[in-house]
């Protein structure tokens, strides 16, 4: 069965900016080290990646396609340009209190996975900078690699006690050398 390595994209692969919209080639900042290890990782272990990012009101006047998709068709391109390939890119362009199901912590974008019995969930990692990202990981029945920069919790989208989360956590760090050390070790 294949596995599948969800990752985030705003502080994930990409740091976040204070008003959290990468709308422009100003904000945009790589992550550390992320599209070298990235690479290794799509390289050398057996993860099918799909990038799954919440990115509210996308399509709205205050945060339009055209200034969205010139950066994101950067960032991706820059990745494809290291031999990342996403198998698929899913955003979710609703705000929290809309309550979608599609939204991380829910599962609503990748039910196609779920219900394909050719993929190991159970195995299946997200990484993540968010505590809805781990919760994600737990609704899909995985784990999750918290990046842990401080900056944001995340927790007034979590649906559970964020105590209740620490079993789904099965690295925190903020350093994508030592993701892909785990990563290898654990594949």
């Amino acid at each position: 069965m294949q596995k599948i390595l969800f990752v985030d994209r705003d502080g994930t692969i990409i740091k976040e900016t204070t008003d959290e919209r990468i709308d422009s080639f100003e904000k945009l900042t790589f992550y550390p080290k992320a599209l070298y290890f990235l690479a290794k990782i799509a390289q050398h272990l057996d993860y099918e990646i799909v990038m799954v990012t919440n990115q509210d009101g996308l399509g709205t006047d205050h945060f339009p396609y055209n200034s969205f998709n010139p950066v994101h068709d950067f960032i991706v391109k820059s990745f494809e340009n290291e031999g990342v390939v996403f198998k698929e890119i899913l955003i979710d362009v609703t705000f929290p209190n809309e309550n979608a199901t599609t939204r991380k912590p829910f599962t609503g974008l990748i039910e196609h996975y779920i219900a394909d019995k050719n993929y190991d969930l159970k195995n299946s990692i997200m990484i993540g900078d968010r505590l809805t990202d781990v919760e994600f990981a737990k609704n899909f029945g995985g784990k999750a690699i918290y990046i842990n920069d401080k900056t944001h919790l995340g927790t007034s989208e979590i649906s559970v006690k964020q105590e209740e989360l620490q079993p789904f956590i099965a690295l925190e760090t903020n350093n994508w050398k030592k993701i892909y050390k785990f990563l290898k070790k654990h594949s």
